[in-house]
């Protein structure tokens, strides 16, 4: 191979390597002159109402354990599992057979009593007369005197045997004690019940019905102005599935002191309960509305990049480039939510687009 040729493929390889480096220096200046396509929306102030969230839980404003009062068999069960009851109905029975005999022999001892107490007082009464001839000796009728006394001890006595007698008897029968729901039975008929031990079910109240929840110390100010004014506005629940409760609430009743160790205060709500919705110990979500007194900045929740912990979003510069902000977020409410710090009123906030932009970045925007 002569110079002559050497020198002309060193010469291509020159060109060659001058036109490659040209074409990549081409494309890099085409690919940073490359548009991004965004959509964005006009950073808006307004009246901003989001919701205070709490852990709740349902309580029966009204609860009680139905007990055995008397000891012996259960024979009857006059209600069902689960069933609705007023105040005064009959729920269970225990054999009556042993208290209704005691009430027998208590009031066959009390007539006992008192015809004895009728035969003593008559003697007194013969001895009295005696007495004032002369025609007794007076120890006699110091005798007569204390026997009346004894015997009206023991009808007494005897009315009280009766009374407990009768209070066993009535006893054996269980009442609700006010109208509400039972449980399901925790005894069945023919079991042995204990006088003050066993349980026979659990009542409670169904509607109206409390949910129960503990606020920061914080927020008892604003809680008792709801509760004085006994307003239903922005009280209300979500339910374990999600959704809201279609009634609201209303405070009523705020415990009478702090919690030292936790800085808390347990609160009750009221809600209506028509359909049986809200079930005792249901765990569920309490919501305040929060209503701000000025206008506030607020931007679509989907504009928001979180990253590291932090909140950050991009928005438009009057050269049409992005623009990176790290910004401070309050309150959210629905698919918005309120910028604290960060952002101006007017701004233009890329809120489709932005996970891959870096800053700097030529847009084609598209307003929402």
């Amino acid at each position: 191979m002569t110079k002559k040729t050497i020198h002309y493929l060193l010469f291509l390889g020159s060109a060659a390597l001058w036109q490659s480096c040209g074409n990549n220096k081409q494309e890099a200046a085409q690919g940073t002159n490359t548009e991004k396509d965004v959509s964005v929306v006009t950073v808006e102030e307004q009246i901003v109402t989001g919701y205070q969230e709490y852990p709740a839980y349902v309580v029966p404003l009204q609860e009680t354990e139905l007990r055995a009062e008397v000891s012996g068999y259960i024979t009857n069960i006059l209600v069902a599992d689960g069933a609705l009851v007023s105040k005064g109905q009959k729920l269970y029975e225990i054999d009556r057979t042993r208290y209704a005999a005691d009430m027998d022999q208590a009031k066959a001892n009390l007539a006992v009593a008192e015809s004895d107490l009728d035969r003593v007082s008559r003697d007194l009464e013969r001895y009295q007369k005696l007495a004032k001839s002369d025609a007794i000796a007076r120890q006699t009728l110091d005798y007569a005197e204390t026997d009346v006394k004894n015997q009206r001890a023991q009808v007494q006595a005897a009315k009280a045997t009766v009374d407990n007698a009768n209070t066993n008897l009535s006893r054996s029968t269980i009442y609700a004690p006010f109208s509400g729901s039972v449980g399901i039975s925790q005894v069945r008929n023919g079991a042995l019940v204990t006088a003050g031990t066993t349980l026979l079910n659990t009542l409670s109240t169904t509607n109206p019905i409390a949910v129960e929840f503990q606020v920061n110390e914080r927020d008892i100010e604003r809680l008792v102005k709801l509760q004085k004014n006994n307003s239903s506005a922005g009280i209300e629940v979500r339910l374990p599935d999600g959704s809201i409760y279609e009634e609201p609430g209303k405070i009523t009743v705020i415990d009478r002191a702090v919690d030292r160790t936790t800085g808390t205060l347990r609160v009750r709500a009221t809600f209506n309960n028509t359909g049986d919705r809200l079930r005792a110990g249901m765990n569920l979500t309490l919501r305040l509305a929060n209503t701000s007194m000025e206008n506030q900045l607020v931007i679509p929740l989907r504009a928001v990049i979180e990253q590291l912990g932090s909140s950050n979003v991009y928005t438009v510069s009057d050269s049409s480039t992005a623009e990176f902000h790290a910004v401070e977020l309050g309150t959210k409410f629905n698919d918005k939510v309120v910028v604290v710090k960060g952002l101006e009123a007017g701004a233009q906030v890329i809120v489709d687009g932005a996970n891959n932009l870096a800053e700097g970045d030529k847009l084609k925007v598209q307003k929402k």
